[in-house]
C-alpha cells in the first residue's frame, strides 16, 4: 500500500499528459489566380471610351476620286483634284486660299509617294519634312498637310486645315 499513493500520482500525471503529436501531412495550397484589374483611367476622355465597343478602322488600300471646289463660312476656298487607286496616288493637286492670309499650292509632281499602307504618304522632293498624308475615316477621306510652309504664301500655312472629302460622291467639306 505504500505504493498506492505513488501509483495514484503517477496515474493522475499520466492522465494529464498529452500524447506526442503525429507529423501533420503537408498540404500544398494552390496559388490563387491573379485577378486582372482594369487600369484606373485618369483622363475623362479615356473613361468615356473605356465602356464602348470600339473597333479599329480596317487597313485596306485607299480608293477615292474627287474633283471639287468648296468655300466655307469664313471664306476659305478649296480646290482639289485627287485620284487614288489601290493606295497609289495617281493625281493630286490642291489649292487652298485662306481669306486675308494667302494661298497654299500642292502638286503631285513636287512630291514622291513613300508609303501606301496603312495610309498613302507623300513627301516633298525639296522641302525637308513636308508631307501629305491621306486616310479614310468612315465615309470621309482626310488629306492633311504637315510642315509645308514653303508651299504657301506668307503665313498661310499657319491657318491651313486638312481637306476632307466625301469618298462616296467626291465632294469637299
Amino acid at each position: 500500500m505504500r505504493f498506492l499513493p505513488a501509483l495514484l500520482v503517477a496515474l493522475l500525471l499520466a492522465a494529464c499528459a498529452t500524447p506526442p503529436k503525429e507529423a501533420e501531412p503537408v498540404v500544398e495550397v494552390a496559388p490563387e489566380p491573379v485577378k486582372e484589374e482594369t487600369p484606373k483611367l485618369k483622363n475623362s476622355t479615356l473613361k468615356y471610351l473605356a465602356g464602348r465597343n470600339l473597333k479599329p478602322q480596317p487597313t485596306r488600300p485607299l480608293n477615292v476620286k474627287s474633283r471639287c471646289t468648296h468655300k466655307d463660312a469664313i471664306g476659305t476656298q478649296t480646290r482639289l483634284d485627287l485620284l487614288v487607286k489601290e493606295a497609289e496616288v495617281k493625281t493630286f493637286a490642291a489649292q487652298v486660299t485662306m481669306k486675308d492670309y494667302g494661298t497654299c499650292h500642292f502638286d503631285l509632281k513636287e512630291f514622291e509617294q513613300v508609303q501606301k499602307l496603312p495610309q498613302p504618304l507623300l513627301r516633298h522632293k525639296k522641302a525637308a519634312g513636308c508631307t501629305v498624308r491621306m486616310w479614310e475615316q468612315g465615309r470621309n477621306v482626310t488629306i492633311a498637310f504637315n510642315s509645308c510652309p514653303t508651299s504657301c504664301e506668307g503665313k498661310a500655312f499657319d491657318y491651313l486645315w486638312p481637306v476632307v472629302v466625301d469618298a462616296r460622291n467626291g465632294r469637299c467639306h
